[in-house]
């Protein structure tokens, strides 16, 4: 059963009334975040119940010593983690005395948490009685403000309902935190200072190993009806924790409000010596604004986002939210402003899979940056794995390869490895060609060639040098095969010849000799540079050109299609409609073992080269592969349902689509993995848009230029969406009978909808029937 305590809004996440059980959920579900730093949606008073705390700063990290049961040579030293920062929001509050703490309140009536995704903010509110007899209302409004991302903002008002109360407000700063996903449970954190400085507090600390310093600051204010209360401050300073206590004796009925401005200075944007003094000007800016301006533009900057990445949907609340939540969870994480930071799988709620770069964001993420932000985002994501080749060499090196060869990592902070499941740091090697592939998709959609001359062919040479010595010769098939790995299906472990892999591997290779021509030709200094510094000689590349010619595919001449490996069709195919429902999820029913002899597919694997290579094959043969492998996908992975969403789209099953958009759009709303409670699966919410505009909207590029072919799922009246394609803006709009096309451009501008050249006109309205 699906967790269905989420209320439908088209605009907003909201809980209604208290359940201790679902604390943990919300506190992923609700989280905040500005793409310099995030939270959990974690209570700012004391909660004595089961919690999972966690603020994390972007770009923070600790290698956290690697720990395995049997150590093998090649095995990455560490795994990098985003660290659990210091808390800045908490506020302990007192009613005559007694600790307000949901957990031992009694009648806890209006419990409400709301996160508004059109206007950036977090909102919680409750009426308690305390252990004490008093009855309090509380409403808790923060935000993490985008205009100045060094700093947050906490807006929390008590209101004494049966009698008079004397109110005590404690906001800290605590630096004694800690990792859940701690392998040695090390320190994470050195503490060099706790100060305070009137109504100001800060904490100066570095991580461990990494030397991150960091100041986690405050400043309160007190007041009630809308007047400050001059009250004084007392302070209480301890080795990892400094707070303030604020004293006021409330009547009956009156709103006392208590203002907590709070952030990180870091010392990836200032001098260490200067973090202190980065801290107090942030918080002279915030408080000259206040919290009421603060707000309003916050309310500004996140229109502005909405103005362009918005989704649309009428007639299905459920689809509407669901698309949102996701498109507000990707701005939230990411802006792009700065090419050394990417996207963690979980953003910044959660510390699973150590919120490190995984191959999500070329394969998945890329397409949304480019489509609804400026193309130098996207680019800075490109950038940001150019500025790591020499470490990818490294890791190349560490394994046995030579010559410049270049094995991106599976899990990275910096551009060293730090995955330590074998099957994945050694086998996983695709995440290579995803790379390469998100180079071309660049070009291919902003028309921005200038990467490749100046970073990216040195990529994809590093990547192609791989490739050439991955490959082996079998005598027995006079073929080259590629052997012992792990395709995207994690569900199998040390195949040989994985047919995904092996085709990114070919299509690498070729790419690659076509680039090496065209900047030859166009670009003659930076190919000369190029050739200084890679020492790519002729030799090799024939030797591409001789491997990608004769690469081996497993293949069926029964059944017509690739074999997702050697062997597949030797498993007991049965189908996950005749699997039993008890035994489902099989990553937390089966053993290892018993899935690894399964032909139970954890996500789109050979099915992910028929995505990302749709162009080189038949839709019937799309239709074969998909009708073969879709049954036996378990879809236990994130990163599934929208590939599947986008392929039954274009094969016209729009109800199988609609229900694996339904799937990813609202697989952490409605908990489909059971496992919300320790983050969301930010780098999936990319393929959630890209269900709908690639999958229903059915955009693609075809001959340099954008391409439609939409569909509508029966539940829908309408849907719409805008992209920005070379700088022009086009909002499509897509109804049962209709799609319009409104273009805001300088000239004419030619697209093809349906196979049907259009040609739309600057600041009007171009209208085609759906086919």
């Amino acid at each position: 059963m699906n967790q269905e305590y989420i209320k439908a809004d088209e605009w907003s996440i909201i809980e209604e009334g208290f359940n201790e059980e679902n604390v943990k959920s919300s506190e992923s579900l609700f989280s905040i975040g500005n793409g310099a730093m995030g939270q959990r949606a974690n209570f700012e008073e004391h909660y004595s119940g089961p919690t999972f705390q966690g603020s994390y700063i972007a770009g923070v990290y600790y290698p956290d010593k690697t720990r395995v049961g049997w150590w093998k040579n090649g095995y990455p030293e560490y795994f990098a983690k985003v660290l659990n920062a210091p808390n800045w929001i908490g506020i302990n509050i007192f009613v005559d005395g007694e600790a307000l703490d949901l957990n031992t309140c009694t009648n806890i009536k209006g419990f409400r948490r709301e996160l508004n995704m059109k206007e950036g903010w977090y909102k919680r509110t409750f009426t308690a009685t305390l252990p004490n007899s008093i009855t309090i209302n509380v409403e808790a409004v923060r935000f993490l403000s985008l205009d100045y991302d060094e700093v947050g903002a906490i807006k929390y008002t008590v209101t004494p309902i049966n009698r008079n109360a004397s109110l005590r407000f404690i906001p800290y700063l605590d630096n004694g935190i800690t990792n859940e996903d701690s392998n040695w449970d090390d320190k994470f954190w050195n503490v060099t200072k706790v100060s305070s400085d009137g109504r100001q507090a800060f904490i100066e600390a570095h991580t461990l190993k990494t030397n991150f310093e960091v100041c986690t600051f405050m400043e309160c204010r007190l007041t009630s009806n809308g007047n400050e209360i001059p009250v004084e401050v007392s302070e209480e300073v301890k080795e990892l924790w400094v707070g303030h206590e604020y004293e006021y004796s409330a009547k009956e009925g009156e709103a006392v409000t208590f203002f907590k401005y709070g952030g990180y200075t870091v010392s990836r944007d200032h001098k260490a010596d200067e973090l202190v003094s980065a801290a107090k000007n942030v918080l002279k800016s915030a408080i000259a604004l206040g919290f009421d301006n603060l707000l309003e533009k916050q309310k500004t900057f996140w229109a502005g986002i909405w103005e362009m990445s918005d989704i649309g949907i009428q007639g299905d609340v459920k689809a509407q939210q669901g698309i949102r939540f996701n498109i507000f969870h990707l701005n939230q994480t990411y802006l792009g402003t700065d090419s050394s930071l990417n996207i963690g799988p979980k953003g910044f709620t959660g510390e699973k899979y150590g919120g490190s770069t995984y191959w999500d964001t070329e394969a998945y993420c890329i397409p949304f940056y480019m489509a609804t932000k400026d193309h130098l985002v996207a680019r800075n994501l490109l950038k940001y794995r150019y500025n790591h080749l020499e470490k990818a060499i490294e890791n190349a090196q560490k394994l046995g390869f030579d010559n410049g060869a270049a094995l991106y990592p599976m899990v990275t902070m910096n551009g060293e490895e730090c995955h330590n499941e074998w099957e994945i740091t050694f086998e996983e090697i695709h995440r290579n060609g995803a790379i390469a592939f998100a180079i071309f998709n660049y070009y291919r959609f902003t028309g921005d060639y200038s990467y490749i001359p100046e970073m990216g062919l040195e990529v994809l040479i590093g990547i192609s040098r791989f490739w050439g010595q991955r490959a082996t010769f079998s005598k027995d098939k006079n073929k080259f095969v590629i052997l012992g790995v792990t395709g995207p299906n994690e569900y199998e472990n040390n195949v040989n010849n994985n047919w995904y892999t092996n085709y990114l591997a070919k299509w690498c290779m070729e790419y690659t000799m076509e680039q090496l021509v065209k900047v030859k030709e166009g670009y003659k200094d930076d190919y000369t540079r190029i050739i200084g510094h890679t020492s790519l000689t002729e030799a090799e590349v024939d030797k591409w050109k001789e491997i990608s010619a004769n690469l081996y595919f497993p293949y069926s001449e029964e059944l017509q299609i690739y074999l997702q490996q050697d062997g597949f069709l030797d498993k007991e195919l049965i189908t996950v409609a005749d699997l039993d429902v008890a035994q489902r999820p099989i990553n937390q029913k089966w053993s290892w073992d018993r899935i690894l002899r399964s032909p139970y597919i954890k996500q789109a694997d050979t099915l992910q080269g028929f995505y990302l290579f749709e162009d080189h094959f038949s839709i019937e043969e799309l239709e074969r592969h998909f009708d073969f492998y879709e049954p036996f996908t378990v879809h236990e992975s994130s990163l599934s349902p929208c590939v599947h969403s986008i392929q039954a789209a274009k094969l016209g099953r729009m109800e199988q689509a609609y229900k694996f958009y339904l799937r990813t759009s609202r697989l952490d709303l409605d908990d489909y993995n059971k496992e919300v409670e320790e983050g969301l699966h930010i780098t999936s919410m990319a393929g959630t848009w890209m269900s709908i505009v690639e999958g229903f909207g059915g955009m693609r590029m075809k001959d340099d230029k954008l391409s439609f072919a939409p569909r509508i799922p029966k539940q829908w009246k309408s849907y719409s969406f805008k992209v920005n394609f070379r700088d022009r803006i086009i909002k499509v709009n897509v109804s049962e009978s209709q799609t319009s096309f409104q273009y805001h451009g300088t000239d004419d501008m030619t697209i093809r909808v349906n196979g049907k050249r259009v040609v739309l006109k600057p600041s009007m309205e171009t209208v085609e029937p759906n086919s």
